[in-house]
């Protein structure tokens, strides 16, 4: 179950149900979060989780997911680069498979990119 609460033409506030907990998104962690999406190199992707364990929210890869299908709220993010632990392109981001083919991020599939290979090593 998600709420939203708008404010002055922006979300301000998600509280997101996880696992009988809830976690309430502030606009604090959501800067949190994109800033980390905006140091992502070209050419590169990282995953929900891995991006989770980087502002120490460890079991939240869903959190990071919900935010970043948000994120034109809040201006321009590579959001593009991030994808599952398997490489799996987000469902519904039809641009994201092109917007990666440019910065020639290498491909297993149609829908899953080499992780392996473009996976962003801190």
């Amino acid at each position: 179950m998600i709420f939203i609460v708008k404010c002055d033409s922006f979300i301000n506030i998600i509280k997101v149900w996880e696992s009988d907990k809830m976690a309430v998104i502030t606009e604090e962690l959501i800067y949190e979060i994109l800033s980390v999406v905006d140091e992502i190199p070209k050419g590169n992707v990282a995953t929900y989780g891995q991006i989770a364990r980087l502002i120490n929210r460890d079991k939240n890869a869903r959190l990071v997911g919900k935010v970043l299908s948000m994120s034109e709220y809040y201006g321009k993010y590579p959001c593009h680069r991030v994808v599952n632990h398997i490489g799996r392109l987000a469902p519904h981001f039809y641009e994201q498979r092109n917007l990666l083919i440019e910065e020639n991020v290498k491909f297993k599939d149609n829908n899953h990119v080499d992780i392996k290979n473009c996976k962003w090593n801190l």
